[in-house]
């Protein structure tokens, strides 16, 4: 029986390859993560998401998988694994995997023998195409890859194409075949076996694909989504994997469900599906976004319409909260000044933002320290992503190439990939050697140990504001009720449950904002959470909120 633990957890997202690197390689790696379970357990987190581990040729940071039963040799092994998960349970923290089943990497065993020859055992692994045109060289149809160009590749060895969403070394699994389903539930069960408390499955919404596989609308972005998001055997798929894996243990299953909106969410996570139990979605994501990649200027008022709308699902749907994660820019640079003179209030002011609201909280590595964007030449750039995007502007459309560089400046991934930032000195503490990426030079000043000495730090706040969460019923089960929808400069809702309610007022501009509150109808609630020293201790009929301040009041 799942006991929904989730619903109390504050997790904590590592992307292995940039938390801690113990072997001076420059990479980090799980002893690297090991040495550091104390620190979450000092931040107060009791779950963590951690990014792939597996063997992989790394064409996409590992959510390219050749082995999804054994640990990439530059990671450490299985047992180096085993003690890490051994290490968080000891510590009250649960393991949540990355599980990347849409698509493998090309040289996993699977498709190594599916494209060897048509009438091999693996060959319907794979989603394979005869091509049109009297020749067959052109594509099966014209869906795009998510990374940019077509979704399919040739292979000259048995002349047909073979359908990747993403890069053309993560070709994508046939889930119509019942044996790879049977794979997946088998996958599972064996992390299960080992201890895993549960799994992020990467773009699971995209397994499903509509039969015939038919041509797709045109999309700057993603030509042919329409045809395989959320598709027409998805909720069918998920059931089974949840009735042959994930019920039979405590689990936590949350989907990476892009094209998932607040309408159609309640057929992917209400309890009663049996299918997810969480979607990480992308609505809020593209509220200052466009084409994936594209920034807009930051909308408050889109912003809490997004959060609003997530907020009133139905009570048997539950959410995930989160600003950060390592396909995202940093939030302190995307939604504020992150390098002014109030920059800790900007980051204390978000935590508190989106960790009163109902659902699981996730805290990305280096988000409770306040860690921003970094500065790249466009050499320096590494991520997939971001090269394909200047090497295809470069071959078609090279005048266009400042704005390419322009618009990676603001929400390329590799902001969220550089070295996590440990302490002041040469290579910020995460490694003795070279690391695999550029560090921020802000390390100087952001960094965890400075922080742990400063009882103002963001880090310390975060601290305090997990702690204010734990166990707290009015965050986990309360109403949800937004105040001035219009309000371009503040957002500002209320939790309420029982004789109890929290009044939660947050300023997004760097400069003073006066707010009438009478209509709140809480005068005299008493002040529980502030970013700012100083501010009144009871509310009145108006507060003045200092730039980028956030207050929290409690009435009964």
């Amino acid at each position: 029986m799942k006991s929904r633990w989730y619903k109390d957890a504050v997790f904590y997202q590592i992307y292995p390859r940039s938390f801690c690197d113990s072997n001076g390689d420059g990479i980090g790696d799980i002893r690297g993560i090991i040495s550091k379970l104390d620190y979450l357990k000092d931040l107060g987190v009791n779950a963590v998401w951690l990014s792939p581990v597996y063997k992989s040729p790394n064409d996409d940071n590992g959510y390219d998988i050749s082995d999804y039963r054994d640990i990439n040799p530059e990671f450490g092994t299985l047992d180096d694994w085993k003690e890490m998960i051994e290490g968080m349970h000891a510590r009250g923290i649960r393991l949540v995997m990355d599980l990347v089943v849409n698509h493998t990497s090309d040289e996993h065993e699977w498709f190594k023998q599916s494209r060897s020859s048509k009438d091999n055992p693996y060959r319907d692994y794979y989603i394979w195409r005869k091509g049109r045109g009297k020749d067959g060289k052109r594509p099966p149809n014209n869906w795009t890859s998510r990374f940019t160009g077509r979704a399919w590749d040739y292979d000259e060895a048995t002349g047909e194409w073979y359908l990747h969403l993403f890069s053309k070394k993560q070709p994508d699994l046939n889930w119509d075949n019942p044996k790879v389903r049977q794979e997946v539930i088998d996958i599972c069960n064996y992390w299960f076996e080992l201890g895993v408390d549960g799994f992020r499955c990467d773009v699971i919404t995209y397994v499903s694909k509509k039969e015939g596989l038919p041509n797709g609308k045109f999309n700057i972005a993603m030509c042919g989504d329409e045809h395989f998001v959320i598709g027409p055997h998805f909720h069918e798929y998920m059931n089974e994997v949840n009735e042959k894996s994930w019920s039979k243990y405590d689990t936590m299953i949350v989907g990476e469900c892009i094209g998932c909106n607040m309408d159609r969410a309640p057929s992917v996570i209400a309890e009663d599906r049996n299918e997810l139990d969480s979607a990480i979605t992308f609505e809020l994501m593209d509220v200052d976004m466009k084409w994936s990649f594209f920034p807009v200027k930051f909308n408050l008022k889109k912003f809490k319409a997004v959060q609003s709308g997530w907020q009133n699902l139905p009570e048997n749907c539950w959410n995930t909260l989160y600003y950060e994660n390592h396909d995202q820019p940093r939030s302190i640079t995307r939604y504020g000044n992150g390098r002014g003179i109030y920059r800790k209030q900007l980051g204390k002011m978000l935590a508190v933002s989106y960790f009163m609201l109902r659902g699981t909280p996730y805290v990305y590595q280096g988000q409770e320290i306040g860690m921003t964007n970094i500065s790249l030449k466009q050499e320096e750039y590494i991520d997939i992503m971001a090269t394909r995007i200047f090497t295809l502007i470069g071959k078609f459309a090279p005048f266009l190439l400042p704005v390419a560089r322009w618009a990676m400046s603001k929400r390329a991934r590799d902001h969220a990939r550089t070295p996590m930032q440990w302490e002041d000195k040469t290579g910020c503490g995460f490694t003795t050697g070279t690391p695999w990426m550029k560090v921020n030079p802000n390390c100087s000043d952001i960094n965890v140990k400075s922080s742990l000495n400063d009882k103002n730090s963001i880090l310390n706040f975060y601290k305090q504001l997990i702690e204010f969460r734990k166990g707290n019923e009015i965050i986990r089960d309360g109403s949800y009720k937004e105040y001035f929808p219009n309000n371009s400069k503040v957002f500002c809702y209320e939790r309420a449950l029982g004789d109890k309610r929290y009044i939660v007022i947050c300023n997004f501009k760097e400069k003073k904002v006066p707010l009438n509150v009478d209509e709140i109808n809480a005068k005299g609630a008493k002040l529980r959470v502030c970013n700012w020293p100083g501010q009144d201790k009871e509310l009145g009929d108006a507060i003045l909120l200092r730039p980028y301040e956030a207050v929290v009041y409690e009435i009964k």
